[in-house]
């Protein structure tokens, strides 16, 4: 991916060592590791390295992409060490994993957000890929905490029964069961992580169950984005933001 720019921030993948220790130190304290300690798994020498950054470099929003040929590969994605994916199997084209999401304490701003999504746009389209897909997560392991947002992914947003993961390792909430109807739509969307309500947004779909995961102190529910049924407008807002042209 070449880099690219929109008002006061640029989007471009790490390059070098240098840029991956700064991009790791900085996900571990996003992620509550302990102040001298980087957030480093054997993926991550598997993915590409999204910065967004703005003035002076500053790091705003990075995530990581892994690239697979198919769905056959997805057993060796993040996701498949807590889901069974064998219902994706049968996508026979590319498929791209969006990992270790986060943004900046210092900065939230929602243009860094869209710069990020279309840098994704880039890398997806550039890949052929039919699938995005990826764990996102709530910040806090206790599902209680999340009621609300869980009701609305429960009541609107679960995916075809035909495709939806099935359990895997790890603490698993079957939140449909337990969480009841939505009461209040506004709390249910101010309570979904804003990585988790852009893939709403895009048409996306959710597993039937959540995990727990204690480490990081989180809770994640698979999420999917079928790229073909992304709505045309969002599609083309997001292809004219990587183009340059925005």
């Amino acid at each position: 991916m070449e880099p690219f720019h929109r008002g006061r921030y640029s989007a471009r993948l790490a390059e070098g060592r240098a840029d991956l220790a700064r991009l790791l130190s900085l996900r571990g304290r996003a992620f509550g590791r302990a102040a001298e300690a980087s957030d480093e798994d054997r993926f991550d020498s598997l993915c590409q390295h999204v910065l967004i950054e703005g003035a002076g470099g500053a790091l705003a929003v990075a995530f990581r992409v892994q690239a697979l040929a198919s769905g056959a590969a997805l057993e060796q994605s993040y996701a498949a060490q807590f889901y069974d994916l064998s219902p994706l199997a049968a996508c026979t084209a590319p498929v791209v994993e969006m990992g270790r999401f986060f943004m900046t304490g210092q900065d939230q701003d929602p243009d860094a957000l869209r710069l990020a999504w279309a840098a994704m746009a880039r890398i997806v389209d550039g890949a052929g890929a039919a699938l995005m897909m990826g764990c996102a997560a709530f910040p806090g392991a206790d599902w209680q905490r999340h009621r609300a947002a869980l009701s609305l992914l429960a009541e609107r947003h679960l995916g075809p029964p035909a495709l939806r993961p099935g359990e895997g390792k790890g603490e698993v909430l079957r939140y449909p069961a337990l969480v009841g109807p939505v009461t209040d739509r506004r709390a249910a969307l101010a309570g979904l992580p804003p990585l988790l309500r852009t893939y709403m947004a895009m048409g996306g779909w959710v597993g039937d169950h959540a995990v727990a995961d204690r480490d990081l102190d989180t809770l994640h529910v698979f999420t999917c984005v079928e790229t073909a049924q992304v709505p045309a407008a969002r599609a083309a807002s997001l292809r004219m933001i990587a183009s340059g042209d925005a």
